[in-house]
């Protein structure tokens, strides 16, 4: 049984949780723990979106893809063996889910986990050795959504695996497609947000010195440590308008 069909079969929320929380820890603790070594890719989704954007050259795309499908069959083979009963790791289409729609879900799944790692590890600021949270992150809740209806593979090497180990079926290949198409959109994303020069849209989300909010400036507190200052942006009032709170207003 795969994790898909699981959750159809069980539709348990702690089930969900399970494999979810699971998936998206593993993920962070990895990248976190080779990030500084090979750059924590583990997906050839990925791979080729670092590749499209020039990240890294086309040797070290064809090495990084080569690993990540070898090291899925050696993780698949030792569950396999250490593990007693069936390997029970492999992605297939949830019931009721067309293997067109199934190649969607991974698309959207996939782009939405590229676009984290590009504008998160890619792009250099002061949060990137900090990536990693935001990449599990994405896992998880892509897993939430997505492990009902695909397994949410969102990799061709989880995939490709468990498939060599256990064998191939027949909409493996919705899992290599999926990705790529993910992939090339999250790519493309991208690439549109670097040509509108996205970081002079809100240029103080990424100063060192940024100006920090004035307390005369928050609602809640302002008249408190403020009596009568006006925040910035606040409706303009009337010539004989009055509010509680004024010097000299009673309460009602």
């Amino acid at each position: 049984m795969t994790s898909a069909q699981a959750i159809n079969t069980v539709a348990s929320i702690d089930q969900l949780l399970y494999i979810s929380v699971s998936m998206g820890l593993s993920l962070l603790v990895s990248v976190w723990m080779f990030y500084r070594v090979t750059g924590g890719v583990f997906n050839p989704a990925v791979s080729t979106a670092l590749w499209l954007i020039g990240a890294i050259g086309p040797v070290r795309f064809v090495l990084y893809c080569l690993a990540q499908l070898a090291g899925a069959i050696a993780a698949s083979a030792m569950l396999l063996g250490l593990l007693p009963g069936p390997l029970v790791v492999s992605t297939l289409p949830g019931k009721g889910v067309s293997k067109a729609q199934a190649v969607w879900i991974e698309a959207f799944l996939t782009a939405a986990l590229v676009l984290t790692v590009l504008m998160l590890a890619a792009e250099k600021h002061k949060g990137t050795a900090f990536a990693p949270i935001g990449i599990g992150l994405t896992l998880f809740a892509c897993h939430l959504w997505g492990v009902i209806y695909t397994g949410a593979g969102m990799n061709a090497a989880r995939a490709f695996g468990p498939a060599v180990v256990s064998g191939f079926d027949s909409s493996h290949w919705v899992y290599w497609l999926g990705p790529f198409i993910g992939s090339l959109m999250a790519t493309a994303l991208y690439a549109f947000l670097k040509h509108i020069r996205y970081w002079k849209l809100n240029p103080d989300q990424v100063r060192t010195k940024a100006p920090s909010p004035s307390l005369k400036n928050i609602w809640l507190i302002s008249p408190i440590y403020f009596p009568g200052h006006r925040p910035k942006g606040a409706v303009p009032r009337g010539p004989n308008e009055r509010r509680a709170g004024d010097p000299g207003t009673r309460a009602q």
